[in-house]
């Protein structure tokens, strides 16, 4: 960081925010000095974790449907009209799969995850970029959540991985993209994290060979220090891709 930026508040949206990987960024930002726009669809979990967070520190609690383009054009202009400006965007948000075969699946489950995943992401990085093109200092920092199914895919997760494949897409065009504006955008794909979300990993999933298997599972405020490193570095450096994870995870490799 610059002399200036270090002089002014940094100011971070992250979505998501109200639970597991989210929760655990928020937090990790908030201990390095971020004043961070709590986005989530519930109320009650930001206001949880603006009552968990370090003697201090700022935390606005927004609730957020991303799946929703006016939803989101309100977040971002809450957060400009709060605090003048954005540094960083921790685009986050997401589901899982609908439960069972994807041949059972309902046009309504598809789209639900499209929604969320796919759409969800894309209206946060357009308003990031309208908000961070126009601001001075100019520029900011988008890290998109691609998960390791950007890469690799489990079995029965069609919808998921069509998203998190997407996403991969979108941090690399929008990266490119964003060279003229001073924005850095990345991409975090995260493998097994200790959340609710991913609790079924530890009691056993599916895996290629039609194995039931557990897996190990990684703390997820590792995780949010990741993105606390990812963060804090100068717009002049950028993490394209940044894979975190068990270290005996079954994702290289034959297993």
């Amino acid at each position: 960081m610059n002399s200036e930026s270090d002089r002014r508040a940094r100011i971070a949206i992250v979505t998501g925010a109200g639970a597991g990987i989210g929760r655990a960024a928020s937090l990790a930002l908030l201990q390095d000095g971020w004043t961070v726009v709590a986005a989530g669809r519930r109320l009650e979990p930001l206001e949880q974790l603006a009552a968990d967070a370090p003697e201090g520190s700022r935390v606005l609690p927004c609730p957020c449907d991303v799946a929703d383009p006016e939803a989101v054009k309100n977040l971002f202009a809450t957060a400009v009209n709060t605090y003048g400006r954005i540094d960083l965007l921790f685009n986050n948000a997401g589901v899982s799969n609908p439960p069972g075969p994807f041949e059972d699946w309902t046009v309504e489950q598809w789209k639900s995850v499209i929604d969320i995943n796919l759409s969800g992401m894309f209206y946060c990085i357009q308003q990031a970029f309208r908000v961070m093109r126009a601001q001075t200092p100019m520029g900011g920092r988008i890290i998109n959540n691609g998960s390791i199914s950007a890469t690799s895919p489990r079995p029965n997760s069609i919808a998921y991985t069509a998203t998190k494949h997407a996403v991969e897409g979108m941090t690399k065009s929008a990266s490119l993209d964003g060279r003229k504006y001073d924005i850095a955008v990345g991409q975090i794909d995260i493998g097994n994290a200790q959340t609710d979300l991913a609790a079924r990993m530890a009691k056993g999933v599916p895996q290629a060979n039609g194995e039931i298997a557990a897996e190990p599972m990684l703390d997820v405020n590792i995780v949010g220090q990741s993105v606390r490193y990812m963060a804090s570095l100068p717009l002049e450096a950028n993490i394209l891709f940044h894979t975190v994870m068990p270290a005996k995870m079954p994702f290289v490799g034959r297993g």
